[in-house]
């Protein structure tokens, strides 16, 4: 291979390797109800449930199939190697009892020991061809199951809904957190930005002698502090990225852009709007499905009593020869029937009966779960909504920090600039924006995961 050829083959492969990369990534924009809707469709939880519903409606049908006709086809050919004999007595016996009958043999005679003859009622060749058909027309259980086929899809559609608020609640929080981080993100690059330019200040007047040694010292500390800090965080960013586009479904290798923004009115608006109603919970809609698959199961051990009644029919072709069924000296027989089936139940030594208290009293295990999973919601109702509140005043006090921080450092920052006041000053009071401002993005995180839990709690996680 010449030396002008390879370069080419290098560039086209490396060229290749690009563009499948290309394509390979993906970009998302999401606003955060888009990302939960993204989650709805890649999440494996979610997509096992919703399996899981399939498989329900699978199941439904095939308790649908037990009512419905039932037909059953069967055939046989045998050949038999050695034919099966009985045993028929001879004649003698016989003939001496007609001629005691009849005078012509003393009565005192006796007859001759029984001989029997051996032969076959079968042909070396048989065969059978039939079809039955039935159809149930009373069985409780059946009927019972039939019954419970909507109530147990509607479970499945009720699971499904929980694992939803499950994603739901983890998009949500990862989304925020992502948003939150990014903010202050921000802010630190601003405080780099600052403490470089006092840095570059109080380097011109250390050389013009009006500043010391231990000023540039004090800024160049804070500022590498900060850009650690920075460092971290941007780090961090990326480690709360991956996590959601897990939570979502998505390859690590795609691109998600957050079209949201994140502030004090967003968080506050509706925020304790509260209308508590348990039927709004995903796992009290669920248990209401289960409570009732519990009431039909008391009923189909209760209606076990009943007997069970079924249709039949039959039709049967059968042969017989001394050769093969293609041989026109086989023998061919026709059958028929039809009738009914009637099965009662009489004594099972009170099998039945416990059956149905084991029944019984699981459906007052599934009331008393019912009434401990309302206790839950009120617990989680009363402590998220008392969180919430706490972090929106907590919030709004960490907000009013920020912003008497910032006129601090701003008033100490002119009057550095206007030569009565030093360099610590400022430094001192940038150090206490940067802490009200890391006190006020987790305050902000608090605030939203708050509301998250409180709109859960609620059933209104939107």
């Amino acid at each position: 291979m010449s030396k002008q050829i390879r370069p080419k083959l290098m560039f086209t492969f490396l060229l290749l390797l690009f563009v499948d990369f290309a394509f390979a990534q993906k970009r998302y924009d999401l606003t955060v109800k888009e990302a939960v809707e993204l989650a709805f469709k890649n999440v494996t939880d979610i997509k096992n449930a919703q399996l899981d519903y399939e498989i329900q409606n699978a199941q439904n049908k095939e308790i649908t199939g037990q009512a419905l006709p039932q037909l059953t086809g069967n055939g046989s050919i045998n050949r038999y190697l050695k034919l099966p004999q009985v045993l028929f007595p001879a004649s003698e016996e016989g003939i001496y009892k007609v001629l005691k009958e009849n005078g012509l043999v003393p009565q005192t005679t006796k007859a001759p020991p029984p001989t029997f003859t051996s032969f076959s009622f079968v042909q070396p060749w048989n065969t059978s061809i039939g079809a039955n058909l039935s159809q149930l027309l009373f069985q409780p259980d059946v009927f019972v199951g039939l019954k419970a086929r909507k109530t147990a899809l509607g479970l499945s559609q009720a699971n499904l809904e929980l694992v939803k608020e499950r994603v739901k609640d983890s998009a949500y929080r990862r989304y925020y957190a992502i948003l939150i981080a990014q903010k202050q993100s921000d802010f630190l690059k601003g405080g780099i930005e600052r403490l470089e330019k006092l840095y570059h200040d109080d380097s011109i007047m250390f050389i013009n002698g009006f500043a010391e040694r231990l000023d540039l010292d004090k800024v160049q500390v804070q500022l590498t502090n900060l850009q650690t800090s920075q460092s971290v965080l941007d780090n961090s960013i990326k480690l709360a990225y991956a996590a959601l586009k897990y939570s979502i479904g998505l390859s690590q290798n795609d691109t998600v852009i957050l079209k949201e923004g994140l502030t004090n009115e967003d968080i506050k608006r509706n925020a304790l709007d509260d209308n508590l109603k348990y039927e709004d919970r995903k796992e009290i809609q669920a248990i209401a499905y289960s409570r009732r698959l519990q009431e039909l199961d008391v009923q189909r051990y209760k209606l076990g009593y009943l007997p069970t009644l079924s249709a039949v029919a039959g039709y049967t072709i059968s042969g017989m020869g001394q050769q093969f069924i293609t041989n026109s000296s086989f023998i061919w027989f026709k059958s028929a029937l039809i009738g009914l089936n009637l099965n009662s139940p009489i004594f099972d030594g009170f099998q039945r009966k416990y059956k149905v208290q084991q029944a019984q009293l699981n459906l007052q295990k599934v009331d008393n779960a019912v009434d401990n999973l309302k206790q839950v919601i009120d617990l989680q109702y009363t402590v998220s909504k008392e969180s919430l509140k706490n972090s929106l005043l907590n919030l709004d006090a960490q907000q009013r920090n920020v912003q008497l921080a910032e006129n601090v450092y701003n008033t100490t920052k002119k009057k550095f600039e206007a030569g009565i006041g030093s360099s610590f000053e400022v430094l001192q009071a940038d150090n206490d924006w940067q802490t009200a401002q890391s006190n006020y993005f987790t305050g902000l995180y608090n605030a939203i995961v708050a509301k998250i839990s409180f709109q859960s709690s609620l059933g209104k996680l939107d």
